[in-house]
């Protein structure tokens, strides 16, 4: 059986992800509620849920506030937010689950399939997600990666390139360490590319940064600042050109 709690200050939400969870997800039983941060801490900490689904937002304060005033976090979270641009792309640097209200049920079932498979210790996560919300003007300075053994806090300025590798992508980074990871280079090009990362071609993406030429014979390919070269693509060679240029 697994324990689940329910942090939402609308009742009528609590109410629907309660029975899409008795039709979805049977083996989860629901061992408390509550309807804001204050009501939350206290339950949580006579509690001990195997899940949380909390609400970003609420009229008390928000799921971070809860956060902050637990510590430790020995439990997996689900957030549930409004659509929110900036928060969405806040979960998805730092690796955390969420739901978008309304909750659609398939994503609700994929949610706890992934939950099921893997429980690791995402305090680092948190507090990544945390730090990220919170610096609402600023870059997003580190990136959480999830490894077949671990969830990696890195520094994005501390990526040189990744590579893709079937349905997994190769980090190369500043200090000769790489690291696989388990999600595809689309992903990683959709959050990195305000970053200074440019897809160069099909299966890689590069740190602009640590770009030391490009080399126009032999299909045309780039040299980065380690030693590596990376080929471009001839689609996307006037691209790469115009992109260099305006370096």
């Amino acid at each position: 059986m697994i324990k689940a709690i329910i942090i939402d200050d609308i009742e009528q939400a609590r109410i629907t992800l309660k029975k899409d969870l008795n039709v979805y997800a049977p083996d989860i039983t629901i061992i408390g509620e509550a309807n804001g941060v204050v009501e939350g801490a206290k339950l949580l900490k006579t509690t001990k849920p195997d899940i949380l689904f909390l609400d970003i937002q609420m009229q008390d304060g928000s799921g971070f506030d809860l956060l902050d005033i637990l510590g430790e976090i020995n439990f997996k979270i689900i957030f549930i937010t409004a659509s929110d641009a900036h928060a969405i792309k806040a979960f998805r640097y730092a690796a955390i689950d969420y739901l978008l209200k309304p909750v659609d049920p398939d994503e609700l079932v994929s949610a706890l399939e992934k939950f099921k498979l893997q429980r690791p210790n995402e305090n680092a996560n948190y507090k990544l997600l945390n730090e990220t919300l919170k610096n609402t003007h600023k870059a997003h300075q580190r990136l959480a990666l999830h490894s077949q053994d671990k969830i990696h806090i890195v520094n994005i300025s501390d990526i040189i390139r990744c590579e893709s590798n079937v349905n997994y992508t190769e980090f190369f980074f500043t200090n000769g360490k790489k690291m696989l990871v388990t999600k595809t280079l689309k992903e990683f090009e959709d959050l990195l590319s305000e970053q200074g990362f440019y897809r160069v071609h099909q299966s890689h993406l590069v740190n602009t940064k640590y770009i030391k030429e490009f080399v126009k014979t032999d299909g045309g390919y780039i040299s980065m600042t380690d030693g590596s070269t990376v080929p471009v693509s001839t689609r996307k060679r006037p691209e790469v050109i115009k992109m260099l240029e305006e370096l």
